[in-house]
């Protein structure tokens, strides 16, 4: 199941529409713009709807946003060729090489780390204190929430009771709600839920530094439409009234940083690709 939002206006629905403007007075045809839930679903709704309304209005590209609930679903969004455009590196996994994604542009935030975490009062002080322990994780598809930890947790010897949530803050909700010792996180979406709900956390590692979330297209599409997408993306921090979109965004889910989006090229993102198949392949190895 997925959820579609409408971008013309907010109201508190789950289920909704957007067309663009431009697309109620032409036949051109309306694009599926994908955004991986890393919150629940409603907010993720809400922090994407005025940017995508925006880059749809600029760009004169019609864009209706499509979430996928989870992270599975979502994966499972791109595997099938199901959106045009996709936020999220669930690209790189093995499963979804053929469906034919390219990147353009990313977060405007340059990098972002792994980190498996527990609450400020745990007895766990250490990596080797976690083994046989619940360990929560977003999903088994995403990058920094589960591939880079459960990779360094492997290379320790250090075996656990995985568990999944669906989504970052699933898992971040179900740690701070006592249900597992500990949670392998996005670093920068931990801060911020952290921040917002007043929680209080202990690092117990933390990854390197990986390039930030990409925005891919579908191979195939046409060259003027994907130019006219990355364009807008690109050009939003640059200009005051897409300052005010990001910056409102950005205030929502407690992000300090007014984040925009950069050029960016599949070559970039090699070092995920090869990790996403090491781990898998590490998996499925009798």
């Amino acid at each position: 199941m997925v959820v579609l939002v409408q971008l013309r206006l907010f109201i508190p629905a789950m289920f909704l529409v957007l067309l663009s403007p431009s697309a109620y007075a032409s036949e051109q045809p309306v694009y599926v713009f994908g955004v991986i839930s890393q919150r629940s679903p409603l907010l993720t709704a809400q922090y994407w709807n005025p940017i995508i309304r925006h880059v749809s209005e600029k760009s004169g590209v019609p864009l209706r946003v499509r979430i996928g609930k989870s992270g599975p679903e979502t994966s499972e969004m791109i595997k099938k060729g199901e959106v045009d455009f996709m936020f999220s590196n669930h690209i790189f996994h093995p499963d979804n090489e053929s469906s034919g994604y390219s990147v353009i542009a990313r977060d405007g935030r340059k990098s972002i780390s792994g980190q498996i975490v527990v609450p400020a009062g745990s007895k766990i002080k250490k990596l080797s204190d976690l083994k046989n322990k619940k360990v929560v994780f977003p999903s088994k598809v995403a990058f920094v929430g589960y591939m880079v930890p459960i990779h360094h947790l492997h290379i320790r010897g250090i075996e656990v009771d995985v568990k999944f949530a669906g989504n970052q803050e699933g898992a971040m909700g179900q740690l701070f709600a006592g249900s597992v010792e500990a949670a392998g996180v996005n670093s920068e979406v931990m801060r911020e839920f952290a921040r917002r709900e007043h929680h209080k956390y202990r690092i117990l590692w933390t990854s390197k530094p990986y390039l930030n979330m990409p925005v891919a297209a579908k191979k195939g599409l046409p060259r003027n439409v994907v130019a006219l997408v990355q364009k807008s993306l690109v050009e939003m921090k640059h200009h005051q009234d897409g300052i005010n979109i990001l910056s409102a965004s950005a205030k929502l889910v407690g992000q300090k940083d007014i984040l925009g989006f950069e050029l960016a090229n599949d070559t970039e993102y090699l070092e995920q690709k090869n990790l996403y198949t090491k781990v898998v392949g590490m998996q499925t190895a009798p």
